[in-house]
């Protein structure tokens, strides 16, 4: 029997999803506590990879049993899981189904505040001071859906397959007092720090570091630039992830990441 787990972690204790047998991951430290529960190994395939110090307020694995699972499941594992990680549902499904391949679309969120607050530091990405744009911000940020190739903006491009991603859409939202920003951006496949590399670039381009023009030309070009700049990983969050058989909203509302607060604008 397959099961989809939905869930959400706090990624800063961790060397992102991916399991490695030398570092602390969010996989390894569920594969761990699956066993402890169930007394016997268990093997997960999540939905995608998060680099190190990334959050995800709604991600997607699968695993397959041979016994439905206890009704009090899902309250034992809970209780078996670090603080900083938490499962939501846990799904019946197709025993064809696939977390990550069948994966259509997923969504990103990338906060910025612009002063020191301690109940944002690990949720957030601190810039001190930074005053962006807003109107070379979107310009730029705008190009994004122009391109599909995106190898310039990926750290290990010879590594990849192919580097098409296609962004489906891109946007930026600002408090009114400017003091804290959050850039969204979906896409059905990122590359590796991708998001957070272009986050970077932008944010040169908010403060007149790179023109909008010189942007563009790294994607019609696939040049990539000298120094790729990426942004603070913790402010990253994995925020949706939609399947042609399951399209449900993240479970938590912190730090609005469902976008129902009308503090935030968009650009």
């Amino acid at each position: 029997m397959r099961y989809f787990f939905h869930i959400g972690y706090h990624g800063q204790a961790y060397h992102g999803w991916q399991k490695n047998d030398t570092i602390e991951s969010v996989q390894i430290v569920i594969e761990n506590k699956l066993a402890q529960v169930l007394k016997k190994k268990v093997f997960i395939i999540g939905c995608g990879r998060t680099d190190a110090q990334v959050n995800a307020s709604q991600y997607y694995f699968h695993s397959d049993f041979e016994e439905p699972l206890a009704p009090d499941f899902l309250f034992k594992f809970n209780k078996a899981l670090p603080a900083d990680i938490s499962v939501f549902d846990i799904l019946l499904v197709d025993s064809s189904a696939h977390a990550r391949f069948d994966a259509i679309q997923r969504q990103y969120d990338y906060f910025i505040h612009n002063y020191k607050d301690p109940f944002l530091s690990q949720h957030s990405a601190m810039y001190l001071g930074l005053a962006l744009d807003t109107t070379l911000l979107k310009q730029a940020t705008n190009l994004l859906k122009n391109y599909s190739d995106y190898k310039c903006f990926c750290t290990s491009p010879d590594k990849k397959d192919n580097t098409l991603c296609i962004i489906s859409d891109a946007k930026w939202y600002i408090t009114p007092d400017q003091s804290r920003y959050r850039f969204q951006i979906s896409a059905n496949r990122f590359l590796t720090k991708m998001i957070r590399i272009i986050v970077g670039q932008l944010m040169r381009v908010g403060t007149k570091k790179l023109s909008v023009s010189e942007f563009e030309s790294y994607l019609i070009n696939q040049q990539t630039p000298a120094i790729l700049y990426p942004a603070h990983p913790q402010g990253l969050y994995l925020s949706k992830i939609t399947y042609p058989y399951l399209n449900q909203n993240p479970k938590t509302s912190f730090l609005d990441l469902n976008f129902e607060d009308e503090k935030w604008e968009l650009v």
